[in-house]
């Protein structure tokens, strides 16, 4: 890869350690008829391509992700990941992979087989993730996202979701030297139809995982929520040359390890946003930066629910001047109403 030794940065405050400069990505939402102008006209060279509902067909050579979560407000848009620098591709069996300096945005498909629990595919998935990134020299997880259908429903006696959690940390807490510490962000959003499907950035670089001090960390919640808690930090702290980047996991209204406000939507949504203000507060490098831009992505379980939703967030001044995309998609607890997830850029 040709990537140079750098030399540690200062840390800034308790939330963070130290490290080293880590690799800067670009998102943006793109409508989907306009992808191909996006493609010709922009600096960058694509990461990935994620669409919502409907597939998209592009001629490029990075992971190309189609999510069965339909999209709520507004025009279609798609997500588009890219880079600065120039890509290139990896792909074996159902892994594929994007390279571009100290980043990797990698994805894997695992279509779940007939009398094989969530679990196992799960775990085969996530061996697989670190059987590819090891020898690629990306060894440092920084972001994931999950998906898959049912998420929900039982499962030979255990919730999917639950089962998913199992297989996670199976693979995680064997693979991984300073698990749990080394957990990046993490999303498991269910989806109406598909494969399990994971995409990730990782890194040649160490970065920073965060807690929320209202919260506990997930990888520490009593067994009460499942056989094994769920493996991933609350938000990941990016930092490098051109850019401090905050990866912001799925978000819900979890206080300590209890949801609150089951039924109402409205109350949800409000704190769901106090949970991110915090992990944005905690960070210290985003003190009213009106250079920051904002990105959310926010899955709503009923689509009913749409109109309060919207209405909660834009009565927030960190929400009325962020980026928005809506989506519907089923939650990793029943009584869940809407989660969020973001990413907090400062050039």
């Amino acid at each position: 890869m040709g990537m140079r030794e750098r030399q540690p940065s200062p840390s800034r405050g308790a939330a963070q350690r130290v490290m080293d400069p880590a690799g800067h990505v670009n998102l943006t939402y793109v409508e989907p008829a306009d992808l191909p102008r996006w493609l010709a006209v922009s600096r960058t060279h694509p990461l990935a391509v994620v669409s919502f509902g409907s597939p998209v067909s592009l001629p490029v050579r990075c992971p190309i992700i189609h999510l069965d979560l339909p999209q709520l407000d507004g025009p279609p848009h798609c997500e588009v990941w890219s880079s600065v620098q120039p890509v290139r591709s990896y792909r074996t069996g159902n892994f594929s992979a994007a390279l571009s300096g100290d980043v990797l945005f990698g994805s894997i498909s695992m279509p779940e087989v007939t009398d094989s629990r969530l679990d196992r595919t799960t775990e085969m998935a996530y061996r697989d993730i670190l059987c590819h990134i090891g020898p690629l020299g990306f060894t440092h997880l920084w972001r994931i996202w999950n998906y898959f259908p049912r998420i929900n429903e039982d499962e030979h006696g255990l919730e999917r979701y639950r089962r998913f959690c199992v297989g996670r940390h199976q693979a995680l807490a064997e693979t991984l030297s300073d698990f749990p510490s080394a957990l990046p962000a993490g999303t498991a959003v269910g989806t109406r139809s598909g494969p399990l499907q994971i995409f990730f950035l990782a890194g040649a670089h160490p970065v920073t995982h965060i807690g929320n001090p209202r919260q506990v960390d997930a990888y520490n919640y009593p067994s009460t929520y499942g056989p094994r808690s769920p493996s991933f930090a609350r938000a990941t702290l990016c930092r490098s040359e051109a850019a401090i980047q905050l990866f912001i996991a799925g978000t819900a209204s979890v206080v300590g390890h209890a949801s609150q406000h089951q039924g109402q939507p409205d109350r949800q949504t409000q704190e769901t946003i106090t949970n991110l203000q915090v992990l944005i507060d905690r960070a210290e490098c985003f003190e009213d930066d009106p250079q920051s831009q904002s990105l959310f992505k926010v899955y709503v379980r009923n689509p009913e629910h749409i109109d309060v939703v919207r209405r909660t967030l834009l009565e927030s001044l960190l929400m009325r001047s962020s980026r928005l995309l809506f989506l519907q998609g089923d939650l990793c607890r029943k009584e869940l109403l809407v989660e969020i997830e973001g990413l907090v850029t400062r050039d």
